[in-house]
């Protein structure tokens, strides 16, 4: 009946599926090696960037400030660059505050071509008919005419940090000449390991202060490099130039202010050669870094997240407190092109992400990344997490399913990553196991569609010509309900068969015989299916169907005696129909038994069929042979009769041994559905009890009973006990007989 791969292995296997895409997702995370595809660094990134704006602004130290050489201080002070010696006014200003450190985000590369110095040389012809060339040479030489001189005095007498730029590709520029000279005393941990082994960013030159200017304590560079998306997300603490580490201004700043002198940089060592970088330790601040050396900012938020001060108001005198303070110097002047993307906005001027470095530092708060804790969790999530939503998707229903999948990566996101990690300042990677969940999702998703349309063909194919189509359709919305594999059920057993159908088949031709019989078998099935039962097979003119399988019926024992009697009904208005065609009046025997079977699919692994199989299955065979003994057209077993009694009144007709069984059963047949007649129920009770007496061995009291029913009404079981009794009353039966008849034949 069933032709098709098992069902019940086809419905684990989105699980299955599932679960290959965590293996599969595993393998291809270890192959990583530690090394993302580009595409997924920047999807993380992108989904701190998220993270950023769902925290929102966080407060500072409060300990950093920014100078800021605006708009404003433009209108008021002139173009930039300004003169060196407003710059040195700015700072003086600054530093007579009393703040920790000052640090320019400028670099003054070039003389100040607007120093009197400069305009000597060209008024020479004029002073010489006034000075000496001794006394013209003196002025030259005098600093008081030299912008960078009066600037470079100003530095070397405040807490002033000094910026420059490294020039990371090689432009064909290099000056060896041109050397930054930060005061740090830097030492590395392990000692084994040379500066030179250090996977820092390297550059090709430096763009230095002019001599004049650059005798700061210190010096630092403020290179920012955004990631390929344009935004700057983490900084350099560390660059190599000719093999030497050189600091940022950020850690510079950080390190005076502290006034600490040394700086240690830690490392590990790697199997491979490779020495990343763990941290640098300033003072007592360790400060967490990836293996390049850069710090991952802790961004405060968007633009102006610190105290900004116009240099301006600070030129001309506005008070300004920046006692104690790590005062960073820079420009938000759109002009002056230092604006730079964060997670926060693009446009964010440069300096600022100098203070939320110098922040980070001194608040002990920078993101860090930890690698060891990205890969637990990629495990953990594409493992647990994998394997609960493909076991959710496979099993439970689509919105539970849908819903409980969703849950789990909102979860992962939401509070796995971004409460327990982010907000503690722990950044990990979480686009690999998302877009793992995501994979799990939608192949399980559409397997599970697969597995369903093709379950849901596979049961309409199976059992449309079988089951009415309600049942059809109500497999098809609950194919949990549909058990294919064998399994023990009570259920109700019916075989059907065409009295004397040999006879009737040599009457007529085979293509006449083959209506006939599709036309009887139909109305016949039709009847089956539409009292809830599975036709199971045709044998020859022969129905076998069952009640209670595929589908679950409390009441399958009552629909089944509930056809059979339509089947009768049927029948009589068909006979008509059939006379007037010529074809032959019919009578059927039915047998119905109830109890436990085995039902699900049975035959080979190429073809097999849904049907039910035991001794009950027999049993019922048989009921349907006894019908030709009884002259009886339904009988049923005594288990279907409890089933049906209170539905039903049946009549006891015998207690028989069928072939092939040693044990007796009793058999009823079914006089009427609902109460019945006080003529039925009053022939049914002489009836049982001419069956008591005949039992008891009481043949003559038996006799004259069945004799006065047979005078009320005709019945060929009455005429079968009366012949019985005088074979007895002539050869009694031994006295050990039980009255149990034994059926010799099917």
């Amino acid at each position: 009946m069933l032709r098709a791969k098992n069902l019940y292995l086809a419905v684990s296997s989105p699980f299955a599926t599932g679960c290959l895409v965590v293996v599969a997702a595993c393998l291809v995370f270890y192959s990583f090696g530690g090394v993302k595809p580009r595409f997924l660094e920047q999807l993380d990134n992108q989904i701190t960037d998220v993270m950023f704006r769902w925290r929102g602004p966080h407060p500072s130290s409060g300990s950093v400030v920014v100078v800021d050489i605006d708009e404003k201080s433009l209108s008021q002070i002139g173009q930039w660059p300004w003169p060196r010696t407003e710059v040195a006014r700015l700072l003086e200003a600054i530093a007579g505050q009393g703040p920790k450190a000052i640090a320019m985000d400028i670099v003054f590369a070039e003389v100040d071509r607007t120093s009197p110095r400069y305009g000597l040389g060209e008024l020479e012809p004029f002073l010489v008919q006034r000075f000496s060339l001794e006394e013209i040479n003196d002025l030259k030489t005098d600093q008081r005419f030299d912008h960078d001189a009066t600037l470079g005095g100003v530095v070397a007498t405040t807490p002033t940090i000094l910026g420059y730029v490294f020039q990371c590709s090689d432009d064909g520029l290099k000056n060896p000449a041109s050397v930054p000279f930060p005061s740090i005393n830097l030492s590395l941990e392990p000692k084994e390991i040379n500066f030179a082994d250090l996977p820092l960013r390297k550059a090709y030159r430096a763009i230095v202060n002019v001599p004049a200017v650059a005798i700061a304590q210190s010096e630092g560079f403020f290179n920012v490099i955004p990631d390929p998306s344009g935004t700057v997300r983490k900084v350099p603490l560390f660059m190599a130039y000719d093999g030497i580490p050189y600091p940022s201004l950020a850690l510079e700043v950080v390190r005076m202010g502290l006034d600490v002198s040394s700086v240690t940089i830690y490392a590990t060592t790697h199997s491979r050669g490779r020495f990343p970088l763990l941290g640098v330790s300033v003072g007592s601040h360790f400060i967490p870094t990836d293996s390049a050396g850069q710090l991952t900012v802790n961004f405060r938020g968007p633009g102006r997240s610190f105290p900004y001060y116009s240099a301006g108001d600070v030129l001309n005198g506005r008070t300004h407190s920046f006692k104690d303070k790590y005062v960073l110097i820079g420009t938000s002047a759109a002009g002056l092109h230092d604006l730079r993307a964060t997670p926060f906005g693009t446009v964010v001027p440069g300096v600022e992400i100098h203070a939320s470095v110098v922040d980070n530092i001194l608040n002990g708060d920078p993101l860090r990344h930890d690698i060891y804790t990205e890969i637990g969790l990629t495990y953990t999530v594409i493992i647990a997490g994998g394997v609960t939503l493909a076991a959710l998707l496979a099993y439970s229903s689509p919105l539970i399913g849908g819903l409980g999948g969703m849950a789990l990566i909102v979860f992962t996101l939401v509070y796995g990553t971004y409460h327990q990690l982010f907000l503690q300042g722990v950044v990990v990677g979480v686009s690999y196991p998302l877009l793992t969940l995501s994979s799990v999702f939608v192949v399980v998703t559409l397997f599970n569609y697969c597995i369903k349309d093709r379950e849901k063909r596979f049961i309409q194919g199976a059992f449309s010509h079988y089951v009415s189509p309600q049942v059809v359709q109500e497999l098809v919305d609950a194919p949990e309900k549909l058990i294919l594999a064998g399994q023990e059920r009570e259920l109700t057993v019916f075989f059907n068969d065409i009295r004397g159908f040999t006879s009737i088949s040599e009457s007529m031709a085979s293509p006449e015989l083959a209506r006939f019989l599709n036309e009887y078998l139909s109305a016949m099935s039709d009847i089956i299916m539409a009292h809830q039962g599975t036709v199971d097979k045709y044998i020859g003119d022969a129905i076998m169907a069952i009640w209670g399988a595929p589908l679950p019926d409390q009441e399958h024992a009552v629909h089944a005696l509930r056809a059979a009697m339509a089947m009768g009904d049927a029948l009589r208005k068909l006979q008509p129909e059939w006379s007037k065609k010529g074809l032959p009046a019919i009578e059927i025997g039915v047998g119905i038994n109830t109890g436990r079977v085995s039902v699900g699919n049975f035959g080979s692994t190429q073809r097999f069929d849904y049907t039910v199989i035991g001794d009950n299955v027999n049993l019922a065979s048989r009921l349907e042979g006894l019908n030709k003994i009884y002259g009886t057209s339904i009988l049923l077993s005594e288990p279907t009769y409890e089933a049906v009694k209170g539905a039903f009144f049946c009549q006891l007709v015998d207690r028989v041994r069928v072939k092939g069984k040693d044990r007796p059963v009793a058999i009823y047949q079914p006089r009427c559905e609902g109460e019945p007649s006080t003529k039925i129920l009053e022939q049914s009770k002489k009836f049982e009890e001419a069956l008591g007496y005949y039992q008891g061995q009481n043949f003559y009291q038996a006799r004259a009973i069945l004799l006065s029913l047979q005078q009320e009404e005709q019945s060929p079981m009455y005429d079968l006990y009366l012949g019985r009794i005088d074979a007895f009353l002539f050869d009694p039966p031994p006295p050990d007989w039980d009255g149990v008849f034994t059926a010799t034949s099917k």
